[in-house]
């Protein structure tokens, strides 16, 4: 897999729909998605997490447009496992969807391996882009990715890093590769949610934590956390302070970004799942959406069906690159 070209086509996904987005609204469907009963978008997390906020602040623009309610079910649990069976046995109806992150793939070739296969899901839509943040304690003495990568080498690695799933998930990776940059070695504890891993933070239990930006923002905003470095190519907007990994000297792959999509059992008609990628990038150009995109750092993608199949092919191509570098699967 050649990893400029998936950013490329990340970024080319982000750019059109930013130019759709320009003085749009959303529009109710007509000819288009108009579910038979209530959605529910089964969820890998529990209540909070990025995936979640992503779900309830679609939800908002989505509901009046499909003329149904959005129900979301959270089904955290084996690293993604319990939603990805839900998702699997359900009809092919468009009622049930799942929304997916890069964990989803990172899961497939390593604890989820021969349970799942991507052609198990129809994959109907890439929504969000979205850059990895370390961040810590406000009154934590480590200020920077270089005080963190000071504090390793000085204790042997006995410093503890909290993210989202096991050794192998998508943040894991992203931990993995400073290490490779580094030589440095670290102590990753897993959660099953973003809250838990804030709550962890801010209680002392570990030292720093992985998250994107928008379920954690609120605790910036508050002032209780403080941002150590964005694995992107650009610092946030909402944290104009928060460096970038490469200004802090440490050259690793950007194009390991956060996504979410969204997924159905396969089977579903070709012709569904675009109505309801069109429904999904529509409701992105309310208002309140746009609000809350904006301020949590990430991009919009308007990739449908066709691309975002594409581009989960291109990505578990990624995923398998990057899981070998870090010594995780079998070269």
């Amino acid at each position: 897999m050649n990893i400029d070209k998936l950013r490329r086509s990340v970024l080319a996904g982000a750019a059109v729909v930013g130019l759709a987005l320009v003085g749009a609204a959303p529009v109710a469907a007509q000819d288009g998605w108009r579910p038979s009963g209530p959605v529910t978008f089964a969820l890998h997390t529990r209540p909070g997490g990025g995936t979640d906020v992503f779900v309830r602040s679609l939800a908002q623009s989505l509901e009046p447009m499909i003329g149904q309610p959005v129900v979301i079910n959270n089904l955290p649990g084996g690293g993604g496992a319990t939603q990805m069976a839900n998702v699997r046995a359900a009809a092919p109806d468009g009622l049930t969807l799942g929304v997916n992150t890069v964990s989803h793939f990172t899961g497939m070739l390593t604890n989820l391996r021969g349970v799942f296969a991507p052609d198990d899901f129809a994959w109907i839509a890439l929504s969000q882009i979205d850059p990895i943040l370390f961040f810590a304690d406000v009154n934590s003495d480590i200020n920077s990715m270089v005080d963190l990568v000071e504090r390793g080498r000085a204790n042997d690695g006995a410093v503890n890093i909290g993210g989202f799933g096991p050794v192998g998930s998508m943040q894991h990776i992203a931990m993995s590769m400073l290490e490779q940059n580094t030589g440095v070695r670290f102590n990753w504890v897993a959660f099953e949610s973003t809250p838990d891993i804030i709550a962890a933070v801010l209680g002392g239990h570990v030292d720093v934590g992985v998250s994107n930006l928008g379920p954690t923002l609120s605790f910036f905003e508050a002032g209780r956390v403080k941002g150590l470095g964005v694995l992107g190519d650009q610092r946030l907007d909402t944290l104009p302070d928060t460096q970038t990994w490469a200004e802090q000297g440490f050259d690793v792959d950007t194009s390991w970004l956060q996504v979410r999509g969204v997924f159905g059992p396969a089977g579903m008609d070709p012709a569904l799942q675009q109505q309801i990628a069109d429904a999904i990038h529509s409701a992105m150009q309310a208002e309140t959406y746009q609000t809350y995109a904006r301020a949590s750092g990430v991009l919009d993608s308007a990739f449908g069906p066709a691309e975002y199949t594409q581009f989960v092919q291109d990505l578990m191509d990624l995923a398998e690159e990057q899981l070998r570098a870090a010594g995780m699967i079998a070269n």
